[in-house]
């Protein structure tokens, strides 16, 4: 016969199906809130670096700008030191020298002016007017840096009032004038509207809450937009605050850090316009950012919480309709092994126990004892108070034999008819003895049933099988029955054992 050997899963699954249902319920809902985590963590992540390449391409746009313009102050700073070194080129009339002098390109209004300044600092040349206007700069830093530094270079100022005509705020390109000897002899110098930055940042949409911002070097704050009453001014110095010095010292990237003036959180995206001290910074508020994201999030979400919550709750209900069906196979199962009348095992239940305690009494070499428990005179006693009497009496037996068994072990069941039959795995001769002797005593001391004068008494009858010996299981249950019709034919109401 072959046998079939379940896994533990299989077992497990069988013995606490619930448990399973639950915990795989459990796993999927992890699952899915796992893979939506993962995904929204990734779109948030896509969503992050999308920005950064927009506010990077932002970035590239407006510093090559600013180089374009640099470029084009500095070509017209040297084309008028190079014409003030050449003296033959300032005899012609005063129409032409302005223009020998100065660069077309670079006199628009909207971006300024240029001027020759002497050694003084008295404006010698105009780029705006044939006859110069009336004023000295030696009082100015770039001045003053140009006369005490002869290779100083371009310069760029810091953000100041224009003292000629209505500039407003100007940063300033300025190259030193110098002799055949390398004396000062003077200045060049262009001077660049700020509100030209503002103009260019105003063509760039990067939204309500975020900023373009133009710094130099030294935290200043040359032009931002858009401009609101409550931003920074012009000039203000952000060369103590941790995000501007972080800038400053890593150049170029991107991070995300609170911001000093909002306390919210805050994109930058920033670059150092190539050598020159000039910072271009784009600022995004990470709620602008990711309000789509935030909006895409929330609403799966709760998607993803309706389903798990559905999932879970049909678990709830799957879960409570596979307890009932297990209660009710448990009910079925127990009426399936359970004697109607008495309560006790049945007959098809006191097989199974015989099988399974002879195979374990085989395989450990144990002793097993079996009682044949009948009751006596039953026969009479039925004629005398019918079927129902005896059915009384039967109830009433079982009840007392099942009361004298201790042990969880132990099985007493209905062998049929009057007659019970109990099991005693692990037990030798002298503690089925003492068992049988109880039974005997307890049911002779049960009260008479109706006007009989003696109670109802029952022989009892041991078989016993013993480690190597080569009874099998039909010859014990043999014993037993031997037993029983001894203890009958020697006046019944007593208790025999085995043979010798």
């Amino acid at each position: 016969m072959t046998s079939v050997t379940r896994s533990p899963r299989s077992a497990l699954y069988k013995s606490h199906p619930e448990l399973i249902l639950n915990l795989g319920s459990c796993l999927a809902v992890l699952a899915i809130v796992g893979i939506v985590s993962y995904l929204l963590a990734r779109e948030r992540d896509s969503v992050e670096q999308s920005a950064i390449r927009s506010s990077g391409n932002i970035v590239q746009l407006i510093e090559s700008d600013i180089l374009r313009n640099v470029e084009l102050y500095d070509q017209s700073l040297k084309g008028l030191i190079w014409a003030v070194k050449h003296p033959e080129l300032l005899s012609v009339q005063p129409s032409l020298r302005q223009q020998i002098l100065f660069s077309q390109a670079i006199s628009a209004p909207v971006r300024g002016d240029i001027l020759w300044l002497d050694a003084k600092g008295d404006v010698v040349g105009d780029s705006t007017s044939v006859v110069p206007r009336q004023a000295n700069f030696a009082d100015t830093i770039p001045f003053k840096r140009h006369r005490d530094q002869p290779g100083l270079g371009l310069l760029i100022s810091p953000p100041f009032k224009a003292r000629l005509g209505d500039l407003d705020w100007c940063i300033s390109f300025s190259r030193r004038i110098s002799g055949s000897h390398g004396e000062f002899i003077g200045l060049a110098a262009g001077a660049l509207r700020l509100s030209y930055f503002s103009r260019l940042f105003e063509r760039l949409d990067i939204g309500d809450d975020s900023s373009i911002n133009l710094l130099n070097t030294d935290g200043q704050l040359l032009a931002r937009q858009p401009s609101r009453p409550q931003d920074p001014l012009i000039g203000t110095s952000f060369s103590e605050r941790p995000n501007f010095k972080r800038i400053l010292g890593e150049r170029s990237g991107s991070f995300t850090a609170r911001s000093s003036l909002g306390e919210t959180q805050r994109m930058y995206t920033f670059a150092r316009v190539a050598d020159l001290p000039l910072i271009v910074l784009v600022v995004h508020s990470t709620d602008e950012v990711f309000q789509s994201w935030r909006r895409t999030a929330i609403v799966v979400s709760v998607a993803t919480g309706v389903l798990c919550i559905g999932i879970l709750w049909l678990t709830l209900l799957l879960g409570r309709e596979l307890r009932r069906r297990h209660d009710a196979e448990q009910g079925l199962a127990t009426l399936a092994a359970t004697d109607s009348l008495t309560g006790l095992a049945n007959r098809r239940r006191l097989d199974q126990v015989l099988r399974l305690e002879w195979a374990r009494a085989q395989r450990n070499r144990k002793p097993l004892a079996v009682l044949m428990v009948d009751v006596d005179h039953f026969k009479a006693f039925n004629q005398r108070h019918g079927h129902a009497g005896g059915d009384h009496v039967l109830r009433e037996v079982a009840k007392t034999i099942e009361h004298c068994i201790r042990r969880p072990a132990d099985l007493a069941a209905r062998y049929g008819g009057e007659e019970f039959q109990v099991v005693l795995p692990e037990t030798e001769l002298a503690g089925a003895l003492l068992l049988a002797e109880r039974i005997r005593a307890s049911v002779e001391s049960m009260p008479p049933f109706g006007a009989d004068e003696r109670s109802v008494t029952v022989s009892v009858g041991i078989g016993l099988h013993i480690p190597g010996t080569q009874h099998d299981l039909t010859r014990l249950l043999g014993d037993a029955d031997e037993a029983l019709y001894r203890a009958k034919a020697n006046g019944r109401n007593r208790v025999e054992g085995p043979k010798a």
